[in-house]
């Protein structure tokens, strides 16, 4: 993709295995939150991303929804695994894409074409982040990652939920407020001021001060949350929607590339992460979007779910 946000893997596509019925239910206590239904808004009227298709704004009539409070954490992505004996792609792949600055200095790791701070590292996955030797233990509360969107899929139908969509998304994300750029508000985060969120400090990306106590990914319940208790909305980790990817433009060249996005099952990610900045990659606003492929991993994608409101 050529930026921080998210790299292609352009590995195919691996079909899912079948979970046992008896595996499949809701895992312990999870925190959720009620979010109102009504008209909500979806994109902004003042783009920063033209190509991302930010705008138009428009109004979308939601029903109300439930939504986790954190993203899925490390230990609830293994309470499923240990339930089920699901495996990833990434661990079927063999490989996941890391932050270069995660990786010990001597290790040797091929460098993605166009953005050299991925790596492309043998053996990591959600378990072992940094590769082989790496372990979660000590980071059980932070948001898994090295999960594809198919994964991100397969845990939501074990535990009774489902991706959110776009829309419920940014709507999720606004927590009650009506147009705001961030889930505080409109203040902008800086190296100083960096507000309830975990970007990125300094100059990306060869200098990272981690002013806001995290130089990479921070726990699921890091910072305050919104006004609706939502954590980490911007920043940390890139979270999976269930919409696939367009455009929201007539432009010949937007057409073409919504013609490519669903010739490579492109899916919406929201929230930014640890590796934005204003400077290079500004998509920790609500309104901002980026594309992947449903098979492609990281080291700064996760995800949370939503669930059907009781009261519809």
């Amino acid at each position: 993709m050529g930026s921080c946000c998210s790299v292609a893997s352009g590995r195919g596509t691996v079909g899912l295995p079948e979970m046992p019925l008896t595996a499949r239910g809701m895992p312990r206590f999870v925190e959720t939150v009620e979010i109102p239904g009504g008209v909500a808004r979806l994109g902004t009227s003042q783009p920063i991303h033209q190509g991302d298709g930010e705008s138009p704004q428009s109004l979308v009539r939601l029903k109300p929804f439930r939504m986790d409070a954190a993203a899925v954490t490390n230990r609830r992505f293994a309470e499923f695994v240990n339930a089920t004996g699901f495996e990833t792609e990434t661990e079927r792949f063999g490989w996941s894409f890391v932050f270069y600055d995660m990786l010990p200095a001597d290790m040797s790791s091929l460098a993605a074409v166009g953005t050299d701070w991925w790596r492309c590292v043998d053996g990591a996955c959600w378990k072992e982040p940094e590769g082989p030797g790496s372990k979660i233990e000590g980071r059980e509360d932070h948001p898994v990652t090295h999960v594809t969107w198919n994964d991100a899929a397969a845990f939501a139908k074990w535990a009774g939920g489902r991706l959110p969509t776009e829309a419920e998304w940014e709507h999720a994300a606004r927590g009650g407020l009506t147009d705001p750029m961030f889930p505080w508000g409109d203040q902008e985060p800086d190296d100083v001021d960096f507000m309830p969120c975990n970007v990125w400090q300094g100059q990306f990306p060869n200098r990272n001060t981690g002013a806001d106590g995290f130089r990479w990914v921070a726990p699921a319940r890091s910072f305050a949350p919104n006004g609706y208790g939502l954590y980490n909305m911007a920043g940390n980790t890139w979270e999976w929607t269930a919409d696939r990817w367009s455009v929201r433009s007539l432009a010949k060249a937007s057409k073409a590339d919504n013609f490519n996005a669903t010739a490579h099952n492109e899916r919406v990610m929201k929230g930014g992460s640890f590796l934005c900045h204003r400077s290079y990659c500004y998509r920790y606003r609500i309104a901002a979007r980026h594309p992947n492929t449903t098979d492609t991993s990281t080291s700064h994608i996760g995800f949370r779910l939503a669930y059907d409101s009781v009261s519809t």
